[in-house]
């Protein structure tokens, strides 16, 4: 994702405080062995958002920690002989109840998603994993939920129905708020047997009307443009309290997600913080390319969702 330059400070700066108001969460960082990613974990820790532990070869994350200058000095450090072995034991420090949110290093996402999707030993539970992006769009006047971009490559119905109560969970857990506006993207913003997500949108829309997906107000298919832009929505008609004023966009599959989140990231200047979810932990998942900011921010949205899970958390501004 870009750099910090341009953006509005105010929807990441305000959820980055609040987490700050919290206690540190208890996190496991999972192979936190170049500067990017050992940063991303000592200046969350520095302000309050975490309390890690770091899993790798200790002789690497200390050099990497000298060399860029980062002091450590505080933190646990859990030996490990290389990344998957990282991962192995990041994993079952989570079963071990040592930490509250496991964080992805400098190891590739598949190792790590192969330890905490493991039929024995991982961290899976009866909802599916999948994530999300936190976006903070300096265009639109809300944060934005984009899922899932990432994990889940086709999904089916069922897949899709747990990508958007997880979604809802994160959004209403988070202090965001009640009862998000969810808007099921496609093509176009009508049913037609020509485009099978038009389908799935309305047949996801009468699952929430039947007490399936609770939490949140759904609507779709929608096109992107009358999912965010009330004219778009007025122009065409629809009629809704989601049209034209979404806050979290469900696209049709990951490649469709992907590419939406990074035209946001590069063509609306937008940050994206990264949170998986629906493992037994939330999991801070970040890219190389992430600003400063961003990594900060997706630190600060699984603090406020792990004590969300337990406790009410306060109310921020979108």
């Amino acid at each position: 994702m870009p750099t910090d330059a341009g953006h509005s400070p105010s929807k990441y700066d305000r959820l980055i405080a609040a987490a700050k108001a919290l206690p540190a969460v208890p996190t496991v960082v999972v192979h936190p062995c170049d500067e990017t990613s050992l940063r991303g974990a000592a200046d969350s820790a520095q302000g309050g958002i975490i309390k890690p532990i770091l899993v790798g070869p200790a002789g690497k994350i200390s050099d990497t920690a000298k060399k860029f200058g980062l002091d450590i000095a505080g933190f646990e450090i859990v030996d490990a002989a290389h990344s998957d072995d990282s991962a192995a034991k990041g994993v079952e420090l989570i079963h071990a109840a040592r930490g509250e949110m496991l964080m992805k290093g400098s190891l590739h996402t598949d190792e790590l998603m192969r330890a905490v999707t493991a039929k024995v030993g991982g961290l899976r539970t009866d909802r599916r994993i999948s994530h999300v992006f936190v976006m903070d769009v300096p265009a639109y006047a809300e944060t934005i939920f984009v899922t899932d971009a990432a994990i889940n490559i086709f999904p089916d119905l069922d897949a899709k129905r747990d990508i958007i109560q997880n979604a809802i969970d994160l959004y209403t857990q988070t202090g965001f708020g009640k009862l998000p506006r969810v808007a099921i993207l496609s093509a176009v913003e009508t049913v037609t047997s020509k485009i099978p997500s038009t389908i799935e949108a309305a047949a996801l829309c009468k699952m929430a009307d039947r007490g399936q997906i609770t939490g949140g107000l759904l609507d779709g298919p929608l096109a992107f443009d009358n999912a965010i832009d009330p004219q778009a929505a007025q122009i065409k008609g629809i009629t809704s309290e989601v049209a034209g004023r979404a806050q979290i966009l469900v696209v049709p599959d990951l490649e469709a997600g992907n590419m939406l989140a990074k035209n946001l990231a590069y063509f609306a200047k937008a940050d994206g913080a990264g949170i998986v979810l629906g493992a037994r932990v939330p999991i801070v998942l970040t890219s190389r390319a992430d600003s400063p900011r961003a990594r900060i921010a997706s630190c600060a949205v699984a603090a406020l969702y792990a004590h969300g899970r337990r406790q009410h958390s306060p109310t921020i501004a979108a």
